[in-house]
């Protein structure tokens, strides 16, 4: 690989081994050219001071300000019996609010000759309360003074670069070692095009790593920041622009549907219309089966839209030609419900080979990993001879011993839990490739579409289907107004007395202490902050069963029961002989029980956006209408309260993924898909961005077109050797 030698020198050697150490451990930086992607978070100016007045709690922080007074107190402790105990209490102010710094012991000494009221310096700790103040308990702190030759020379600049740090390593810190590796920034083969690059005013890379470390005026930071978004957008969309183009190059059999065979046989049987979102889908889906190039296509669905009849219809038309169809599913559950609801509605037409079976049916087989051998033996032997056209399973179905006759398109359901390896493992089981339809029912703002499933085509399903119920959705403050929880067992009860059922949903199973190598765990600092763990499936259900909901028959269901189990539970759901289903989020995605029209969601401010509105997509698929209440004890005016009225206020799935964006925080986006050093989006925020991303969606579709090799651009070949070399393209593992 052309890789360019300085940037590609390993931080062992120009920082030595133990910074280095911290920095690859920590920060997952280990060369020159990863330390100078590593880019400040803000910047401070000399003469304006951080907000003291919001610090996050319990995040590690990096402040600038100036002490206000300093106390030695003495104490008696344990370990200083005779009140030889020593606590320093420094104050620090910025205009907008004090904080207060502890140090203790023999720390005191240092910080009480050099932190003089007056004094100038940043501070970094992790932010806590104690004695309800707001406190840095011994943070580590920078003199900002300009006398010695070294001070000077690093905090030249009236902005002071705040870096993303950790306990073991302040910024400043790693501000040092940049100034130190710095210099390599002019050898930085830069990856976008000259004529792209003056064409859209962009310095270049040399350049913007100079300014972006060491700006002299706001502009530098603007300038830099401009390039480095367009730098990671282009490189992105050019590794996708050539995994499309790769794709479109291989060979496929065109699938068309037979004029009189079964999908004409399924639609005259069908008791409904199809909604004209469903009919367009359907045509995009159609015109791509009939080429003789894999399809490779995302079709993004509102919760309850009937992404599974478009599927359907896809998996019969690739049958009619003489194929077979699987289609994965990420749960057990989902597998069997998907395999039951289908074979609903194909009737006699999936009875093939059967008496009484349809002139046209064909066999509808399940494959999962708990099947009892000599069902599976079966199901395997459906498949090999070609006598089952559908298979629906989990990832039981990419083992090796699974033999397709003539596998024709694979139905991906729920994408962000197969990453891209699996989805190839199945398609390398047919002769030649299969097409692939790619499901989700997490709507995707587009930009993220394109980041994210950048090698797919998108066909998005916005329209309900007719005779759906909308949902009424409330947040029900249980620790504010207790009466609202009772109120809210008492709807549950209402429901089930009109002859409807309804769920609880539960962050937790509960049996979690029995097992001894969990219970030594390390609590999550959100645990350690709420102090009381997660609700959970097995407690809850006990309580409602010998409380408000007495008399009512509620069951459980969670992962880990036995499948034959986890069935049963279902069906006896389904069927209407429970009335109470507390479940966890094994529910989340396919559940499909019309009669459902109530669910409970207990400490909904432990879930996600997508997830709360994913588990309200459960109910209201009926005629009758849904109700989804959200429990929580978060006090009114936190995050996680805001998060939940904004599930509340709408059903809108697009608009709750664009909030559910804004609210977590940067880097999250693209969940596993950027984990890795030299891959993660440090500059470009999806949402933010949309602009910068749909034109560099654009000029790497160009220029891939033209020349896929990218014959006349070392530069960007670099970049994406380096984008792709982490474990074979891990980037474009769908997280």
């Amino acid at each position: 690989m052309d890789l360019v030698p300085a940037l590609e020198e390993p931080l062992k050697k120009v920082l030595g081994p133990p910074t280095a150490k911290v920095m690859a451990e920590h920060l997952g930086l280990h060369t020159v050219g990863d330390l100078l992607h590593h880019y400040p978070r803000r910047y401070e100016e000399r003469g304006q001071l951080t907000h003291l007045a919001d610090l996050p709690m319990d995040e590690h922080v990096t402040v600038v300000a100036m002490v206000a007074d300093a106390r030695l107190h003495t104490f008696a402790s344990s370990k200083a019996p005779r009140g030889k105990g020593q606590r320093l209490e420094v104050t620090i102010t910025d205009g907008s609010g004090r904080l207060q710094l502890v140090f203790f012991g023999n720390g005191v000494h240092k910080p009480h000759k050099e932190l003089l009221p007056g004094t100038r310096a940043m501070f970094a700790g992790k932010v806590s309360v104690f004695n309800r103040r707001v406190q840095l308990a011994h943070p580590a702190y920078e003199l900002l003074r300009g006398d010695s030759e070294e001070t000077v020379e690093t905090w030249a600049g009236a902005l002071i670069p705040i870096y993303p740090a950790t306990a073991k390593l302040e910024s400043w810190k790693i501000g040092k070692a940049i100034q130190t590796v710095l210099p390599s920034a002019q050898e930085a083969v830069d990856p976008v095009p000259a004529t792209l690059r003056e064409g859209r005013g962009l310095v270049p890379l040399p350049e913007a790593l100079l300014k972006i470390h060491r700006p002299h005026t706001k502009a530098d930071i603007e300038d830099a920041r401009s390039r480095l978004k367009w730098d990671e957008a282009f490189v992105l969309q050019v590794a996708l622009a050539r995994r499309r183009h790769a794709d479109s190059q291989l060979p496929a059999v065109a699938r068309k549907p037979k004029p009189d065979g079964l999908l004409a046989s399924f639609d005259d049987r069908l008791p409904f219309t199809l909604t004209e979102g469903q009919q367009k889908v359907s045509k995009e889906i159609f015109d791509d089966l009939a080429t003789e190039h894999p399809m490779h296509r995302l079709l993004q669905g509102e919760v309850g839209s009937g992404k599974t009849m478009v599927a359907l219809r896809a998996m019969l038309a690739v049958v009619d030609a003489g194929g077979q169809a699987a289609m994965l599913a990420p749960t057990e559950v989902l597998a069997q419900q998907h395999h039951r609801s289908i074979v609903e509605m194909m009737g006699e037409l999936a009875e093939g080979g059967m008496l009484g079976g349809a002139e046209q049916a064909t066999k509808v087989v399940v494959l999962t990993g708990s099947m009892g051998a000599a069902a599976r033996r079966q199901a395997l032997l459906d498949l090999v001879t070609g006598e089952a056209g559908i298979v629906i399973g989990t990832h039981a179905l990419i083992e090796d011993k699974v033999q397709f006759h003539d596998l024709g398109l694979v139905v991906v359901d729920e994408q962000h839990r197969f990453g891209v390896e699996q989805r190839d493992a199945l398609r390398s089981k047919g002769k030649q490739p299969p097409h692939l339809l790619v499901m989700t029912a997490t709507p995707i703002p587009r930009t993220v579409a394109m980041t994210v499933f950048g090698d797919l085509e998108t066909s998005v399903l916005d329209q309900l289907p007719a005779g759906r119920s909308p949902i009424a959705s409330h947040v029900v403050p249980a620790a504010d107004k207790p009466h609202f929880l009772a109120r809210a067992w008492e709807r549950v009860r209402e429901e089930v007395g009109n002859g409807h059922q309804a769920y609880v949903v539960c962050p937790r199973i509960g049996d979690e202490e029995d097992d001894p190598k969990k219970t030594g765990k390390k609590k999550s600092p959100e645990d350690e902050a709420e102090k009381r763990p997660p609700l959970a499936v097995l407690d809850v259900a006990d309580q409602l069963g010998k409380g408000p909901l007495q008399g009512l028959q509620v069951e459980v269901l969670h992962g880990r029961m036995h499948p034959d189990d986890k069935d049963a539970v279902m069906r006896r759901f389904a069927a209407g002989e429970t009335d109470v289903l507390v479940a966890t989020t094994v529910i989340e995605v396919g559940v499909n029980v019309p009669n459902a029209t109530a669910m409970v969601i207990m400490d909904a401010d432990r879930f996600g956006v997508s997830q709360l509105h994913q588990l309200r997509g459960r109910v209201g698929r009926g005629s009758a209408p849904g109700l989804c209440l959200l429990v929580t004890e978060m006090p009114e005016a936190s995050a996680a309260r805001q998060r939940l009225n904004s599930v509340a206020s709408t059903l809108d799935g697009f608009e709750l993924s664009r909030i559910d964006l804004e609210q977590r925080r940067e880097g999250d986006v693209l969940g596993q898909a950027q984990s890795g050093a030299r891959t993660s989006l440090r500059m470009l925020a999806v949402i933010e961005d949309e602009e910068i991303i749909a034109e560099a969606w654009e000029e790497a579709a160009t220029l891939v077109a033209a020349d896929p090799e990218l014959t006349g651009l070392p530069g960007l070949r670099t970049a994406l050797d380096a984008l792709l070399d982490e474990e074979r393209e891990q980037f474009l593992e769908k997280g």
